[in-house]
């Protein structure tokens, strides 16, 4: 069985994409590529169809990751087929978990950075998007800090699905 892994910000083209493409990393690195799934989406459709930031994509590439992506925006009738969806920002899980129509599917919504055990109070990932290549590079790094641990929880849990 699949366990099926979403990224959400609010436009689908900084950082859920990055989130993707290091998580996407990290499920193959772990050899669990097979059993995980990882996409993004946004919040709002305004980049809709449009590709990833052209800074985005640099910093990523920068650090040997891949990326092939296309906006898109979150669709209510997403959450019956995820089992995690992960938000960049406390605006993203907000409106994630308005969008949600179950209390199951709320619990599903979750901050990227509550996954990082040192990140402190601040679980926002900030929006790159108005500055400059160091903001991106940030978001790189905050992205990469949670995903180790957002990796272990995912694991643990398709451990507990074979058991």
């Amino acid at each position: 069985m699949t366990y099926r892994v979403c990224f959400v910000c609010t436009g689908n083209i900084c950082r859920s994409p990055m989130a993707e493409s290091v998580f996407r990393a990290r499920t193959a690195e772990a050899e669990l590529a097979d059993l995980v799934e990882v996409d993004s989406a946004g919040t709002g459709g305004w980049h809709e169809g449009e590709g990833a930031d052209p800074r985005a994509v640099a910093v990523l590439e920068e650090h040997g990751y891949d990326i092939d992506h296309t906006a898109r925006r979150f669709q209510l009738s997403w959450f019956s087929r995820l089992d995690l969806v992960i938000a960049l920002d406390s605006g993203h899980l907000k409106a994630l978990r308005r969008l949600a129509h179950t209390e199951e599917d709320a619990r599903k919504v979750r901050l990227l950075r509550s996954y990082d055990a040192g990140a402190g109070d601040d679980l926002d990932v900030p929006d790159p998007y108005y500055g400059g290549p160091d903001g991106f590079a940030e978001c790189l790094e905050m992205v990469e800090a949670a995903s180790t641990g957002l990796l272990a929880a995912v694991r643990d849990h398709l451990e507990g699905r074979a058991a």
